[in-house]
């Protein structure tokens, strides 16, 4: 009798138990501020994203587009049905609204004053904000928030697409959440 191959793919089911142990051991909040971020596909991105790792709401401000644009819903596949999210407001509204709604309000942007993503303590109920595809954070958004981190990079290329610096914060803050707690 031959053991079952460990590397094989795993069936649906087994996705869908080892998601579930997953969400089990996630209790902290995670939201999103898109501010003008303006591109169809890197929005799609972002909800499939925020529905990947559990992001409950996601605020838009300024210009930003929303999902229910065709291009974006190529890209998010449906997902922006399983986040909550708000037609675009100002970037402070935003900012206003998901500290009423009890997070903490964390900027992805390279400023003097940033810290390493890895060092910020990103655990609690966190939102974090993702700039504008040219132009980042604006400063009234800045000023706003309640801190500022930026993705360490040691590359040649000083940027990173919005929607991928996105996945990585969002899922910077899960990583610190499940090493802080027993995990499956």
């Amino acid at each position: 009798m031959s053991t079952p191959n460990p590397r094989r793919q795993l069936r649906p089911t087994d996705v869908k138990r080892l998601n579930r142990t997953w969400r089990r051991a996630t209790g902290s909040r995670l939201a999103l501020i898109l501010e003008s971020v303006t591109g169809p596909f890197n929005v799609g991105s972002v909800f499939r994203t925020a529905a990947a790792f559990g992001v409950e709401t996601i605020w838009l401000a300024g210009n930003a587009t929303p999902p229910t644009n065709p291009k974006a819903q190529k890209t998010a596949l449906g997902t922006d049905r399983l986040v909550e999210w708000h037609e675009p407001v100002p970037a402070t509204e935003a900012v206003r609204a998901a500290k009423e709604a009890g997070y903490r309000v964390i900027a992805v942007e390279l400023t003097g004053d940033a810290a390493p993503l890895h060092e910020a303590k990103l655990g609690g109920d966190v939102c974090l904000v993702v700039g504008s595809e040219d132009h980042g954070c604006s400063p009234a958004l800045l000023e706003a928030a309640d801190g500022i981190v930026y993705i360490p990079q040691v590359g040649r290329v000083g940027s990173l697409n919005v929607s991928i610096a996105a996945a990585i914060a969002v899922a910077e803050a899960r990583r610190q959440e499940w090493t802080s707690t027993a995990h499956p």
